[in-house]
């Protein structure tokens, strides 16, 4: 079927492949290259549609939305032409995370705006919960160890989603990963004196949100992080029970969701969500990394550890690499496991990492000369392999540094935050690894296979990256001084905020793709 956009249409749909709409004779061809097959919703400012690109080999899917708002006030147009164009500002800032829809295109056509963004083929946790009932203390946990981290990403760009619901979490049919959906209300310009007082309270022009999903603060026209953290709360409950935060009682003296009764959890998680349901923003948790830490998941220990490889997913099981870290629920959710107790010993490894940039010794090369890249120290332990890394990893392990990785294929592996430091990481395959704020100073990746890694914020001082295929890798904020980059491959990459000097970059490989520190495309 073919899909007319006209808005006035009396009769949108035709047949396949149809030129011209047969009830009001708009062009089917939208920009001479998007066929509409169906509409997939309506909200309060633009209407999306299941569409297809026929100017590309195999004609692939794509999600098109429409300005289309449901009242037609000036001031309602002007409001929905601000958010619509914020949208597409945020996905083209942040849609380089595997979890978030990439932007593919926005335009004006016949005085209307439009945005194509990525498909994504799934059911939402709402289409879940409704198919096979409420989630379990360890399904939800297990949720959040998947999606606390992609609000960590969120939040790290600034960005207020404002919109956090079940039917904006996709679990993708591809591989079963969450995907965080729906943009439309974000706000993305947080005030910076605002956001530095006690409250971090960023004032924005629309009270935007899903009511009983957004808390008061944001239906007060002043969102924060952490209004963000409350809807995942609300989220959570409805996991739980089933039940939309309308057919839940609230207490009328403090507008206090009443949720407790109506699920069976441990006193210790349900702690956890007390603080992300608190209607005080004070004493509500600030930032997804906090929750992080507040989990508790030591009773469940033994049966995260033992789902890791028999895990089944609510949806299609996925299909890995063998030497690749399992990237199921409980998978991630183990890695979470022991946080408190193992607080202070993550707080030393850090400390210790950055005392040895410090401290440690530069390597000479035979001529005497003080080496500005890889260690060449000998390195003194084991030779590890893909499944013990992740292994040991998954235990709570993060400090590799000095260990002799090369070669090593682990492809997608999760590493965030973990030390490198002076390691031999030659040619290793890292491909597609999140490697978020993970130390590689003085580490030798020659050669090495980083393409569409994760690699925002990762500490890249001196190390050695001649001829290390980076296209597509996430490296916004990464530190690279003193790096060495010739001949690497950073066609695609996004080096948005990254510190570097142009002398290092014009060494590399790059393409109009590549997004330059200042957030620029174009060849450098």
């Amino acid at each position: 079927m073919s899909y007319c956009l006209n808005p006035v249409c009396p009769n949108p749909e035709n047949l396949a492949n149809t030129e011209r709409c047969q009830a009001c004779g708009a062009s089917l061809l939208l920009r001479d290259r998007y066929r509409v097959l169906h509409a997939l919703g309506q909200g309060g400012f633009g209407a999306t549609f299941l569409s297809k690109d026929e100017s590309l080999p195999g004609q692939p899917y794509c999600v098109i939305k429409q300005l289309r708002p449901t009242a037609t006030a000036p001031h309602v147009m002007q409001m929905a032409r601000d958010l619509f164009e914020r949208e597409a500002q945020t996905l083209g800032r942040i849609g380089n995370h595997p979890q978030v829809p990439r932007l593919l295109d926005y335009f004006e056509a016949n005085q209307e705006f439009y945005l194509v963004q990525e498909y994504v083929s799934g059911s939402t946790l709402q289409q879940e919960v409704k198919r096979s009932g409420a989630f379990s203390e360890a399904g939800v946990k297990q949720f959040l160890s998947e999606i606390l981290p992609i609000m960590q990403y969120v939040h790290s760009h600034q960005v207020i989603h404002r919109d956090i619901k079940p039917a904006n979490l996709i679990r993708r049919s591809q591989d079963c990963k969450l995907v965080l959906i729906d943009f439309g209300a974000v706000k993305n310009q947080v005030n910076a004196s605002a956001a530095s007082a006690s409250d971090q309270t960023a004032l924005t022009a629309y009270a935007i949100g899903t009511p009983g999903f957004a808390p008061p603060e944001q239906m007060a026209m002043r969102p924060v992080y952490a209004s963000d953290l409350y809807a995942l709360g609300v989220t959570c409950v409805y996991l739980l029970t089933g039940k939309s935060p309308k057919d839940l009682d609230y207490d009328p003296a403090t507008g206090e969701l009443l949720w407790q009764k109506q699920v069976h959890i441990s006193d210790h998680f349900g702690g956890v969500l007390k603080k992300m349901l608190e209607v005080s923003v004070r004493h509500r948790f600030q930032s997804a990394n906090e929750i992080l830490r507040a989990l508790d998941l030591e009773p469940y220990l033994d049966s995260l550890a033992n789902s890791m490889n028999s895990v089944t997913s609510r949806s299609t099981p996925v299909k890995r690499d063998p030497d690749s870290q399992p990237s199921s629920p409980a998978a991630r959710a183990a890695m979470a496991i022991r946080a408190r107790n193992t607080r202070s010993e993550s707080t030393n490894l850090q400390t210790g990492a950055a005392r040895s940039r410090v401290m440690a010794a530069k390597p000479r090369d035979s001529g005497g000369k003080t080496s500005g890249t890889a260690a060449s120290k000998p390195l003194n332990e084991p030779k590890l392999d893909a499944v013990t890394l992740a292994n040991l990893y998954t235990k709570g392990k993060r400090d590799f540094a000095s260990h002799d990785l090369s070669g090593l294929i682990a492809p997608k592996i999760n590493l965030s935050g973990a030390v490198f430091h002076q390691s031999n990481l030659k040619q290793i395959n890292l491909q597609g690894a999140n490697l978020f704020n993970a130390d590689f100073g003085r580490a030798s990746l020659n050669r090495a296979n980083l393409r569409d890694a994760n690699l925002a914020q990762a500490y890249l001082s001196n190390a050695d990256l001649e001829g290390a295929d980076l296209r597509g890798a996430d490296l916004t904020q990464a530190y690279l001084l003193n790096a060495n980059l010739r001949g690497a491959n950073l066609c695609g990459a996004n080096l948005t905020g990254a510190k570097l000097t142009e002398e290092q970059l014009a060494t590399a490989k790059t393409n109009w793709l590549t997004v330059k520190p200042n957030g620029k495309r174009g060849i450098l």
